[in-house]
């Protein structure tokens, strides 16, 4: 673990921000994980660039002809600081405080590089008293996570063959509270819009024309307040929640609103919006927020009527439902209810398809198992609320590959926001969860007997494939 922090620290300290770091901070990023995963045991190593000129880390040990193939992947992209002046500490140096590590990136996700790095260094240091597992593993260390612009599929698109996995460790996500080990087996899809209405060929002093001339600004404050109801129900009849709610819910833990008010930092008084359990509402049914307007701030403003308005909305979708067809209900819904014949236009920004694990399989069954016993109590599964994008893209491309979500974040590291933070421990669990996984699977499928005979569980007890 302190080889761990130290090489937390120096990756935190590269600012790998898509679009606004560094000249040299994303090749010296892609070229220290890749040196850093050399020494841990992987010979084959390669820069993969993407067409936004960041860097795909693939890294590679091969394992014996016929051996089932594991690609474990985390990205080192971050989002931005924002107003680093708000941090308690440097977002940029990783800082220990109170027994966490901060810093941007700590837990998203250059944490989870450093759990796999962990991990491997850990099968590495064990020879020669045990053998490596028998496993082809492959890392890949994406570049450009965050921006959801599918560039890591154009990677792998364009060098066919460079995996083929039996199973994808996405480590991405995290624990639904601090020590308590976390699968995520759903994540809703999201669809973002970028509206603009007009109503006036020009600006016009409001106390000129002001009472009959449409305001395009306040017109479009009326048409968003028809995207909820008034207990804060998104308004999108035409988006299925039924089935894809009932698929998702699966075996999936549920969650207490006195802990999601406290992991939310909503504050006294105010209620939750929407209706439901908080899980329906967080994982299994659709959430429409406001992300932007464009307005005059308030030290530009002056009494006039503006001709038009902009505003960004995002719909996370559920698991299971077309991201298309919410584009098409949303749509369909603000030209129902934009008022006063305003002109309306709609551009897609971004669309991010919804996810589903398919959790009875034999992965799904030795991490669980792994879990438990790094840990040491019975893991959880849950829905997330957000998107992740790379779990589209192995799904298309590998449609037959296990994929599995699991991470170093917690409710207290408050990743994309300031003082982001990881528990070390977190790190340290999930590393030893992914040496028994690896070590388990490896042994697993080579005892698995002829087909139609009970398959040893990791275990020991008898279990059907």
């Amino acid at each position: 673990m302190t080889r761990a922090r130290d090489d937390l620290a120096e990756l935190v300290a590269l600012r790998t921000v898509v679009g606004a770091a560094p000249p040299d901070h994303f090749p010296r990023a892609a070229r220290t994980i890749a040196d850093l995963l050399a020494e841990a045991g992987l010979p084959e190593i390669r820069l993969l660039p993407a067409d936004d000129g960041t860097e795909t880390v693939h890294a590679r040990r091969p394992g014996p002809p016929g051996a089932p193939s594991v690609v474990l992947y985390a990205h080192y992209d971050v989002v931005s600081a924002q107003d680093e002046t708000v941090w308690r500490t440097p977002p940029f140096a990783l800082t220990e405080r109170d027994g966490r590590w901060y810093g941007r990136g700590s837990a998203d996700c250059k944490g989870n590089v450093v759990t796999h790095l962990t991990a491997l260094r850990a099968l590495q240091e064990a020879l020669p008293h045990e053998p490596y597992p028998d496993l082809d593993i492959t890392v890949l260390v994406d570049g450009s996570e965050e921006p959801g612009e599918g560039s890591l599929e154009k990677v792998l698109r364009a060098h066919p063959g460079l995996v083929a996995p039996d199973a994808v460790v996405i480590a991405d996500t995290g624990n639904a509270a601090p020590g308590i080990p976390t699968l995520t087996t759903s994540l809703r899809g999201m669809a973002v819009v970028e509206i603009t209405l007009s109503t006036l060929s020009r600006t016009l002093h409001s106390g000129q024309f002001g009472g009959p001339a449409p305001d395009a600004m306040t017109a479009l404050i009326r048409l968003l307040a028809t995207l909820h109801d008034h207990r804060g129900t998104p308004c999108l009849p035409a988006v299925d929640t039924d089935q894809a709610g009932c698929d998702a819910r699966q075996d999936q833990a549920e969650y207490s609103e006195a802990d999601f008010r406290a992991d939310a930092g909503v504050l006294d008084g105010v209620e939750l919006i929407g209706t439901g359990s908080v899980a329906d509402r967080l994982w299994r049914l659709p959430a429409v927020t406001v992300l932007a307007v464009q307005s005059p701030s308030l030290d530009d403003a002056v009494p006039a009527l503006r001709p038009s308005a902009k505003a960004l909305v995002s719909v996370r979708t559920p698991p299971g439902s077309d991201v298309l067809h919410t584009h098409e209900a949303l749509a369909a819904h603000l030209r129902a209810h934009t008022p006063w014949g305003a002109h309306l236009d709609i551009r897609r920004v971004t669309s991010g398809p919804s996810f589903r694990a398919d959790t009875g399989r034999t992965a799904h069954t030795v991490l669980r198992d792994a879990l438990r016993d790094a840990f040491g109590t019975p893991p959880r599964e849950v829905g997330a609320g957000g998107s992740i994008a790379v779990c589209s893209v192995f799904r298309r491309l590998h449609p037959d590959a296990e994929i599995l979500l699991c991470g170093v974040a917690d409710p207290p590291s408050n990743i994309h926001g300031t003082d982001e933070s990881v528990n070390p421990g977190e790190i340290a669990s999930l590393a030893q969860a992914e040496v028994l996984f690896l070590r388990r699977l490896a042994a697993l499928r080579k005892d698995t007997p002829e087909a139609g005979d009970p398959v040893p569980s990791p275990t020991g007890e008898q279990e059907d494939r």
